[in-house]
């Protein structure tokens, strides 16, 4: 992923692709079986993304099935656990980011729309999906356009939808993480309604942490998923933090938000699906 030139103030990661594992390529023929039939599987669901935008009965329970049929392309099992999820209209998600594939995991989780970088959605067939998938585009690089990014978000958290943003504003690999920065919970404030923060973290199934999906530095997303197709199995696990607030102070709401989100570094006791945690994917 190439770095957006811009100010001072752009987010910054300090990871880049010597941080990924997973970048060897086998020749085994059961990962080129692996390959090939997951690529099939992901271009077979690529035509249901507009699916997704469109309002109906059911959209949620459609955007999770959908969701979790990606992360098994992928070879990704989801586990959730920590407090439970309520359900609320309007309310900001806010998560640590690691890799394209978070947008999957959390939508496995708790479906809405996303705060996306507008780069990453250039070209026709790109915008159409983002436009199906109501993202709401941010450009890094233009202070001057974030005050409209957060009216935009809190006009659908008043209208009851639910919105998803990363707030570290850039990615990093999964074993060291950054500050969340305040402006996207200024709409929660704005909109007077809670925050959601989620840890979400990649593990191998032993439990150790793993870079695998993360997108950072000059990655690219063509390798990137060819080296998530290649794994035989990633673990993703959500963990729901307390409900924040939004208060009257988007600093310390961001602050309380970050605690709860890197509150514990991830390690090789990570937990595991088979030990109680709740399996969705």
């Amino acid at each position: 992923m190439t770095a957006t030139a811009g100010h001072s103030w752009l987010p910054r990661a300090s990871c880049n692709v010597g941080c990924v594992s997973g970048t060897a390529v086998s020749r085994s023929l059961a990962e080129r079986v692996r390959v090939a039939l997951r690529l099939t599987v992901a271009l077979l669901l690529a035509p249901g993304i507009p699916l997704l935008g469109m309002p109906m009965p059911g959209s949620n329970h459609l955007q999770r099935a959908y969701c979790r049929m990606v992360l098994r392309c992928f070879g990704v099992r989801i586990t959730v656990h920590g407090n439970p999820i309520r359900n609320l209209r309007g309310v900001l998600v806010v998560s640590s980011h690691t890799s394209w594939l978070d947008a999957f995991a959390i939508g496995a989780v708790l479906p809405g729309s996303f705060v996306a970088r507008a780069d990453m959605f250039t070209g026709p067939a790109i915008g159409i999906v983002a436009r199906a998938l109501k993202i709401i585009p941010i450009e890094r690089a233009s202070l001057r356009r974030l005050p409209g990014v957060v009216d935009a978000v809190a006009r659908r958290l008043r209208a009851g939808q639910t919105v998803v943003a990363f707030p570290e504003g850039t990615t990093w690999c999964g074993r060291a993480s950054g500050n969340f920065y305040p402006a996207m919970f200024q709409a929660a404030i704005d909109a007077g309604r809670p925050v959601q923060p989620l840890r979400l973290t990649y593990h191998h199934v032993d439990g150790s942490v793993s870079t695998t999906p993360a997108f950072v530095g000059d990655d690219t997303l063509l390798r990137s998923v060819f080296r998530l197709l290649r794994q035989r199995r990633t673990l993703a696990c959500v963990r729901v933090e307390s409900l924040q607030l939004p208060g009257d102070d988007r600093r310390a709401l961001a602050r309380n938000c970050q605690s709860a989100v890197h509150a514990c570094v991830p390690g090789p006791a990570a937990p595991r699906p088979d030990h109680g945690h709740v399996l969705v994917a």
